[in-house]
């Protein structure tokens, strides 16, 4: 009986042990073919979640693996953070360890976001114009230039998705100095390109965070072809 017992123990140990090592291979596959596929700067990190994960590798499918590409650039445009989570991922188990040359890997839908940061906002504002981010909230300080002369300005940005990317739009602007400026807004309002989102995420959402603007997106039947 005893070696019995032991011997179960010692399976036990054998099947958790395998385990880990089956989902970091699929990690690492996974992490290459995002890499290869979307050009990104680094390998990303990669966590398949759920346990066991020979469970999930039997039956080719798994629920959710969450992807971590840290900073990157896309499309000239310096971005902080990127992370994915990929849902429903389809990677029949006999091609991924035979043929994983031919391996058809998808991923049902992907939900993601990319982070803007403060940095990028300001590079890319007019010329005079310094963003923040305080409380959520994009706030507007510098000075626009009006008839060669420099008039100090404060204001308020809200960011709004757009055809091929944001456009930032001005609000409760304040000109200081008693200067009457027509529609001071035209010269503060700017927009940033964002397109080619790896995984071709379609915008849905955007919003102030700290330290920067956080862009939301979806997409669905995602290749992961390398």
């Amino acid at each position: 009986m005893r070696k019995l017992i032991a011997f179960l123990i010692l399976l036990l140990i054998f099947v958790a042990v395998l385990d880990r090592v089956a989902v970091t291979g699929a990690q690492r596959e996974i992490a290459t073919r995002a890499t290869a596929k979307y050009d990104l700067e680094a390998s990303p990190e990669v966590t398949i979640e759920g346990i066991p994960f020979l469970t999930q590798a039997i039956s080719g499918r798994y629920e959710e693996v969450k992807v971590d590409a840290g900073p990157m650039t896309v499309a000239g445009i310096r971005l902080s953070s990127v992370d994915f989570t990929l849902h429903d991922v389809v990677a029949p188990l006999e091609d991924l360890v035979l043929n994983p040359q031919r391996l058809d890997m998808r991923a049902g839908r992907v939900s993601g976001a990319v982070v803007v940061p403060v940095e990028t906002l300001n590079e890319r504002a007019p010329q005079g114009i310094e963003i923040s981010v305080d409380g959520g909230r994009l706030n507007v300080t510098g000075e626009i230039t009006v008839l060669g002369r420099k008039v100090p300005v404060k204001a308020t940005m809200r960011a709004e998705i757009v055809e091929g990317g944001l456009q930032f739009v001005p609000e409760d602007v304040k000109l200081n100095g008693g200067v009457s400026v027509p529609q001071p807004e035209r010269f503060i309002a700017y927009r940033i390109p964002i397109k080619n989102l790896p995984f071709d995420l379609k915008v849905t959402d955007v919003r102030p965070v700290a330290g920067g603007v956080r862009i939301s997106g979806e997409a669905t039947d995602v290749p992961l072809r390398s």
